[in-house]
């Protein structure tokens, strides 16, 4: 039977160095509450350790100081997929993130116009640039894309139907759903066509007194192929435009206009061309910038949803505000997007380029084998496009390595597969290189 008088007391614990790293950094009364904690868990489970109370109350002190970190924490992604939803999607450009940090750092002119000296608008900021980079008379910056989609539709549909192809009724991720999102905006759900074929004629053919709005959602996170059949946006506006009624263009992914690489990914600036009147998309995605829900298009529907009451309750905050803000402002040159948004910058880089950089953290290892891989968009984006990449491949057969280097500071995720962890080069930076290798060098086999 375990001998509880093992344990040590807490002020003995509190003499570790690890708890009274903690104590500094949040607090003595903090320190010894996790500490009681962490007693309290060795009490229930008859977990003394050795007898040894300086080896227990040092265990102990660094259980406490561990448990105090933050939740969010950096993770080097050696996945392959360059927009993990898991991992928070698209990190930032440099520049962006200097911009998030300048406006936290104090207060800011986030809704006040400093040569009137009166109350603005947080969109100021950012509103001429989606208008200047997508064609559109005017825009909207929210929260996220699903609430640019449930504000759009609340706006322009209250109690009306909205018309929506059955091959579009997608799950965005988290069990949300297109038509439970217009069941919240209080618009009827009109489904038309078929799950792999859907022409004008039933767009047409369901339009009636109550339609409110056409609605053309990207299925950007699967594909149907074979026989199948789709409505062009340009065809879907007109087809508005002939009866009076709007049409929204959810593209989703934050493509701003055509990329040679994203051939098949709908892009703002096209669906504006085309006579949309309104577009939607994500602000994380191949945009590269902050979560934010991005809308655009004619001046009068985007004046409708600014003056919804709900656009209040998903505005944008001004730390996204200030990294979306300078995201756009690196669009406006394409050659720039590229270099300095991670995210262009992953996807569009040379495959030998990548190759290199696995073999560069093969040698640092000093083991491994430098295979070829397929690395992904991912985010809800392109699920056909595959890149080509290289990975680090270590011999992992029951997965010990991968569970240890996710547990690590900071973590390493890879992926598993056929009895080995394989770490993609796509997805890791140049100076991310060592750390990575650092953090495999010391991780227990």
């Amino acid at each position: 039977m375990a001998d509880l008088r093992s344990l040590p007391s807490v002020d003995r614990v509190l003499a570790e160095p690890a708890a009274q790293e903690l104590a500094a950094r949040a607090g003595h009364d903090v320190a010894a509450n996790a500490i009681r904690r962490a007693l309290d868990v060795r009490r229930a489970t008859i977990d003394v350790g050795d007898g040894d109370r300086d080896l227990i109350a040092a265990e102990i002190a660094r259980t406490a100081l561990a448990d105090d970190r933050p939740h969010l924490r950096r993770v080097l992604n050696a996945t392959g997929v360059i927009l993990h939803t898991n991992l928070g999607r698209a990190p930032l450009a440099a520049s962006a993130l200097r911009a998030a940090e300048r406006v936290a750092a104090g207060y800011v002119n986030l809704e006040l116009d400093l040569a009137e000296g009166q109350r603005g608008s947080r969109q100021t900021a950012v509103a001429p640039l989606v208008a200047e980079l997508t064609g559109a008379e005017d825009a909207l910056v929210v929260a996220n894309n699903a609430a640019a989609l449930h504000l759009i539709v609340s706006a322009l549909a209250p109690g009306g139907e909205v018309i929506v192809s059955r091959g579009q009724l997608v799950e965005i991720g988290d069990g949300f759903r297109i038509p439970e999102i217009l069941a919240a905006s209080g618009a009827r759900l009109v489904e038309v066509g078929a799950t792999n074929r859907t022409t004008i004629g039933d767009y047409e053919a369901a339009i009636g007194p109550a339609t409110a709005l056409l609605l053309r959602v990207h299925p950007s996170n699967y594909r149907v192929v074979g026989f199948t059949g789709d409505v062009a946006a340009a065809e879907m506006a007109a087809l508005g435009a002939r009866h009076g009624i709007p049409m929204l263009d959810d593209t989703g992914s934050g493509l701003l206009g055509p990329d040679p690489l994203f051939v098949d990914e709908p892009d703002a600036r096209s669906a504006i061309a085309a006579g949309a009147t309104l577009v939607c998309f994500s602000g994380d995605k191949l945009l590269g910038g902050p979560q934010a829900g991005i809308i655009a298009g004619r001046r009068e529907s985007v004046e409708r949803v600014r003056r919804h009451p709900l656009a209040r309750a998903v505005r944008i905050g001004k730390l996204a505000l200030a990294a979306l803000e300078e995201t756009l402002r690196l669009h406006r040159d394409p050659a720039l997007a590229r270099r300095a948004i991670p995210v262009l910058r992953m996807a569009h880089e040379p495959a030998a380029a990548v190759r290199a950089r696995a073999e560069r953290l093969a040698a640092a290892i000093g083991e491994g084998t430098v295979v070829a891989s397929e690395a992904r968009v991912g985010g809800g984006s392109l699920p056909g496009l595959v890149l080509e990449s290289s990975a680090v491949a270590l011999p992992d057969p029951r997965s010990a390595l991968a569970a240890a280097l996710r547990r690590g500071d900071p973590p390493v995720l890879g992926r598993t597969f056929d009895g080995r962890l394989l770490l993609d080069a796509r997805t890791i930076d140049d100076d991310e290189v060592e750390q990575v290798a650092a953090a495999i060098l010391a991780a227990p086999r």
